[in-house]
C-alpha cells in the first residue's frame, strides 16, 4: 500500500525532531547519565506482551510519553500490511475458486455474517466468556465469517487467549476457513479492552485529541499489538470521517478532525500500525458519519450533504484508503437524500454498489455498521435489511437481530431468484480473499 508522507511539512518536522533528539543527548552526557532511556513502542510491547498478565505493569503515563519512539518510521513512502483488496496470485485464486466450488449455497451465505457469540450458541439469555463443545457444536452447525465480542465477554488475558484459540480451532476442524475475530477497539470513547483494568493496558485516548500521523501510528501500533497478542484478527477500527457538521455528537471525538487530508492521514497511519501487529483493521462509517447530527444507534441518521460536496470532503480518507490497499469499510446506516434516498447507505445499491464499488473502485469487503441499530430496525425486520443488504453490495453483515432469520430470508431470496447466486459467489470470494491474504492460513 503506497502512501507518501514526504512533503515538506513531514520533511521539517523530522529536521526538528532529530536536532531536538541531539540536544538531548548531549545534554544527557554532559549531566554524567551513561544511558538515555527514549521508550521505543515496539520493543515496548514485545517485551510487555509476551509476559504473563500477572507480571504486567503498565503505567498510566501521558499519551505523549507512552507513545514516544522512532520517530521516522511512519515517513516511510509505504505503509506495510496485508497484500490490496481483491489482489490475489494464481494460486491463491485456484484455492478460493476450489473452495468456493466445494461449499454449498448455505455454508457461502454463512460466511457474510458476524455475530454475537450468544447469537451462535443461541444462549442469548447468558454471556459467553469460554468455548467449548456447546461452541464446537454451533461452529459445526453455523459456519459463519466471524464472531464480535464486546466487553462483557471479554474478562482477562488467559480468559480471552483461550476463548478465541478455541474458537479458532473449531472453525478450522470445522470448515477449513479461520473466523474473523473481532471487536470495536478504537480508543477514547469506545474500547472494550483498554477500560478493564484486569488486562493492565493504558487507553489511547479519544482520536479527535491526535495531533499528527506520528502519534495515529503509534495509537494503531499500541492497539494492534495488544489485540493481536489476545488472539483477535480484526479491529472495527478507525473511524474515518471527517467532521462537517459541529452539531455531529456521534463520531466528535472519535474522528481524527474536520480537515479532509489530515483525517485521511491520520486514517492511515493508523492503520499501518495495526498492519505491523498483524491486525486487520476496517474504516469505517462509509460514506461519512461526520455530516449528521443525530446518532445513527438511536434513529434516522440524515446528512444533507451533496454529492460534490462529499467528494471533496468525506469521500477524502476512503478514496485514499482504497488506493492504499484498505480491505475492508464499513457501510454506515447514514441517510443520504441526494444518494440515498429514504434507505440508509448501508442498504443502498447507490451507494455500496455505485458509488463505493464502481466510481471508487473499492473490491474489498463491505460489512454492515451493527444490524441492531435503531436506524436500520425502526419498521423493518432482520429479514428484510439482510436481503436489501446483499442487493444493496454488502458483503457481510455485522450482528443481525436474529441471525437465523436474516441468513434463512438470503437463502430463500436466493433459492426464489431474487437473488443470484453469483452474487453470493462475488461475496463470498471477497471475504475469502482477505481472509487468505490477511489471516494466518
Amino acid at each position: 500500500m503506497n502512501v507518501n508522507y514526504s512533503n515538506e511539512k513531514w520533511n521539517k518536522l523530522i529536521r526538528i525532531l532529530k536536532i531536538a533528539e541531539a540536544v538531548l543527548m548531549v545534554i544527557t552526557l554532559i549531566a554524567g547519565v551513561t544511558a538515555v532511556c527514549i521508550p521505543d513502542t515496539a520493543s515496548k510491547n514485545e517485551k510487555q506482551y509476551r509476559q504473563e498478565n500477572d507480571s504486567r505493569k503498565v503505567q498510566q503515563t501521558d499519551q505523549s510519553a507512552e507513545f514516544s519512539g522512532n520517530r521516522e518510521e511512519i515517513f516511510e513512502e509505504s505503509v506495510s500490511g496485508p497484500s490490496k483488496a481483491g489482489e490475489q496470485d494464481d494460486d491463491s485464486s485456484a484455492q478460493i475458486r476450489k473452495l468456493l466450488a466445494d461449499m454449498t449455497l448455505e455454508e457461502k451465505i454463512m460466511q457474510m455474517f458476524v455475530i454475537v457469540p450468544e447469537e451462535l450458541v443461541d444462549h442469548a439469555a447468558n454471556t459467553v466468556t469460554e468455548a467449548g463443545n456447546i461452541t464446537k457444536n454451533a461452529l459445526d452447525q453455523y459456519q459463519v465469517g466471524g464472531v464480535f465480542f464486546s466487553a462483557q465477554n471479554l474478562e482477562n488475558p488467559e480468559q480471552v487467549r483461550s476463548m478465541l484459540e478455541n474458537m479458532q480451532k473449531y472453525s478450522m476442524e470445522s470448515s477449513g476457513i479461520p473466523l474473523f475475530l473481532s471487536l470495536d477497539e478504537e480508543g477514547g470513547t469506545v474500547v472494550r479492552i483498554a477500560d478493564n483494568s484486569a488486562f493492565g493496558v493504558m487507553n489511547v485516548g479519544d482520536m479527535r485529541a491526535v495531533e499528527s500521523a506520528e502519534d495515529a501510528y503509534k495509537a494503531g501500533f499500541y492497539i494492534g499489538s495488544y489485540l493481536s497478542e489476545l488472539g483477535f484478527n480484526l479491529d472495527f477500527a478507525p473511524v474515518a470521517d471527517v467532521i462537517t457538521n459541529r452539531e455531529n455528537t456521534v463520531v466528535k471525538k472519535r474522528s481524527f478532525g474536520s480537515n479532509p487530508a489530515e483525517v485521511s492521514g491520520d486514517v492511515l497511519a493508523f492503520i499501518k500500525g495495526l498492519h505491523e501487529n498483524h491486525m486487520l483493521g476496517c474504516m469505517k462509517h462509509f460514506p461519512g458519519h461526520g455530516g449528521t447530527a443525530a446518532d445513527s444507534h438511536n434513529g434516522e441518521a440524515i446528512s444533507d450533504r451533496t454529492l460534490e460536496e462529499l467528494r471533496s470532503s468525506e469521500l477524502v480518507p476512503f478514496r485514499d484508503g482504497i488506493n492504499a490497499g484498505v480491505q475492508v469499510i464499513m457501510a454506515g446506516h447514514i441517510t443520504i437524500p441526494e444518494i440515498t434516498h429514504e434507505e440508509p447507505a448501508s442498504l443502498s445499491k447507490a451507494a455500496v454498489g455505485d458509488l463505493l464499488r464502481k466510481e471508487m473502485g473499492f473490491s474489498g469487503i463491505v460489512i454492515t455498521d451493527a444490524m441492531n441499530m435503531q436506524a436500520v430496525t425502526n419498521g423493518s425486520s432482520p429479514a428484510d435489511t439482510a436481503v436489501k443488504a446483499v442487493k444493496a453490495g454488502v458483503d457481510m453483515i455485522l450482528l443481525p437481530v436474529n441471525f437465523k432469520e436474516a441468513y434463512e430470508a438470503i437463502r430463500d431470496a436466493v433459492k426464489s431468484g431474487e437473488i443470484a447466486e453469483e452474487r453470493i459467489d462475488q461475496s463470498v470470494i471477497r471475504i475469502l480473499t482477505v481472509k487468505k491474504n490477511s489471516l494466518i492460513w
